[in-house]
């Protein structure tokens, strides 16, 4: 096999950190190379310097046998390497022929002599998309405006932006983070359309079942270095687990059949509007109990967001009411709903969840603070606040030098216990977690689904909300999915699959279904 590229020795120092430590990594051509690492393993440092984002301090990048020197992304596209970004780098009021022009205008021969006023030829850029989409099956309308496209759809136009720059090698980082299951099916044929023909392919991802399902190669990032690279047939999820982690992991949480109890949490016909005042949560009805997980399935952007706002105080709703343990908290805010014993690990940690530049010991307390024995009226009481922090950061596992460590300077999955630590250590009767472990290393993940469910073995009303699929149906003892603000219907757990759930996400209802 041909390697089309290489790197050798490849190290990366940050103030403090040693972000790659010479680093090896090789890509065959007409391969498809998944790499996988926790956060902070240094997949994207590698990645950013393999684009030319970041230089190396040392090491060698070959391309086609050839050493060269990858100054800047421009320098990347013309070396034929294409990145797709986890987050899309569309404007979405111009549309797809528009938006891949952007940066490669092209102007017809006619009108060059006229410079910087020279008309766009999108005819051309047009007919040139159209043929990338045929050769590539990716279905692409090069008139459409990107905003009114799928998400799926929206990654296929980052992909023919990609081709139409020639690109021979792809980055694709976390290409299916947003996608339902049957677009994820759609883009791994894709890829491999693309390999087929000559292309090649480095996946970035943390869904172990995709790498074994798409994947040629896989190599695993821990610490900053190069642990281990293998074959898929010679990998499970638990030994690709335990490389990343360095640790046997539990990927799946063994949980008992539910007890319910009473009912906890209660919503009827729930309207509320975004920021635009558009209406994204429409008749919303549901109903949870003590003892019981309910997860709420969904493309993220369906109305998710603004529901777990308006049931958490942070989001007044337009109609409808929501009662927690019987008692009405559609007009409450969130310190009212906290007082009702509802806890809440919201989607956005740094901005809904921590005060960042204050220490751990401070973001232990957020919601409890004015309680005893934390404060004697005006006054805080700094030992019991510091007993406290000490024993959470234990019991949590909360890598810190110190409980004054200013949150802000913790990783991801640190800041992430630090919020589960606060909202399950004190009384809880309504868990509500929305994307609980977004951006979390299967370490961390294994750590928060176990205390997710302890919470709801302990008696809790859990509701979850989570873009992740596999989350939702390892966790939830039933699933609703909720596609343009409504609940489209409520499935069993133990009988629901990937696949009638991927319709649903996609809004498809089989006749018999309820909504």
């Amino acid at each position: 096999m041909t390697i089309v590229l290489q790197a050798k020795g490849i190290t990366k120092r940050f103030p403090g950190v040693l972000a790659n430590d010479h680093v090896d990594f090789s890509l065959e051509k007409g391969s498809i190379h998944a790499l996988l690492g926790e956060n902070g393993a240094g997949k994207s440092t590698l990645m950013n310097i393999l684009y030319g984002l970041y230089q190396p301090d040392e090491g060698e990048i070959f391309i086609n046998g050839l050493p060269t020197r990858i100054l800047s992304p421009h320098d990347a596209i013309s070396q034929g390497i294409g990145m797709v970004h986890q987050h899309f780098m569309l404007v979405p009021p111009l549309t797809v022929t528009e938006n891949i022009m952007l940066g490669q205008e092209s102007v017809t021969p006619s009108t060059q002599a006229l410079g910087p006023i020279a008309k766009l030829d999108r005819r051309r850029v047009a007919e040139r998309i159209q043929a990338l989409s045929r050769e590539y099956g990716l279905m692409v309308d090069p008139e459409v405006v990107v905003r009114d496209l799928t998400v799926g759809a929206q990654q296929r136009v980052e992909i023919v932006k990609a081709l139409y720059r020639n690109a021979d090698i792809l980055i694709l980082d976390e290409p299916t983070a947003v996608l339902t299951p049957q677009e994820a099916d759609e883009l791994f044929v894709i890829m491999r359309s693309l390999v087929k023909q000559g292309k090649s392919i480095i996946f970035i991802t943390h869904k172990l079942r995709e790498v074994l399902d798409v994947a040629d190669d896989i190599s695993v990032m821990r610490g900053g270095q190069m642990v281990g690279s293998l074959k898929p047939a010679d990998a499970t999820q638990e030994i690709l687990a335990e490389m990343m982690v360095g640790r046997k992991v539990l990927l799946q949480i063994d949980k008992e059949e539910a007890h319910l109890g009473e009912s906890v949490l209660k919503v009827e016909d729930l309207q509320v509007q975004d920021d635009r005042r558009h209406m994204v949560v429409s008749g919303v009805s549901l109903e949870v109990c003590a003892g019981e997980i309910l997860g709420i399935a969904g493309v993220q952007g369906n109305g998710q967001t603004e529901l777990t706002e308006a049931l958490t105080g942070l989001r007044r709703a337009a109609s409808g009411h929501i009662y927690i343990l019987g008692k009405d908290t559609t007009a409450a805010n969130p310190r009212q709903v906290v007082e009702t014993e509802t806890s809440h690990i919201p989607e956005d940690r740094q901005k809904h969840g921590l005060i960042l530049s204050f220490p751990i010991r401070d973001n232990l307390i957020l919601n409890t603070y004015y309680h005893r024995p934390f404060a004697r009226g005006i006054e805080m009481e700094y030992l019991p606040i510091e007993e406290h922090a000490r024993q959470l950061v234990h019991t949590f596992d909360i890598r810190t030098p110190s409980i004054e460590t200013k949150t802000g300077s913790l990783s991801g999955g640190n800041q992430q216990k630090v919020i589960v630590a606060r909202e399950l250590s004190r009384p809880v009767k309504l868990l509500i977690a929305s994307q609980p472990t977004r951006g979390l290393d299967v370490g961390s993940i294994e750590f928060i689904h176990r205390r997710i469910v302890e919470a709801r073995d302990h008696g809790a009303a859990v509701l979850l909300i989570s873009a992740e699929l596999d989350e939702i149906m390892s966790l939830s003892d039933r699933i609703a999915v909720m596609y343009k603000g409504k609940i489209l219907d409520t499935l069993d757990a133990k009988t629901a699959t990937r696949e009638h759930l991927g319709l649903l996400m996609a809004g498809v209802v089989k006749e018999g279904n309820h909504g």
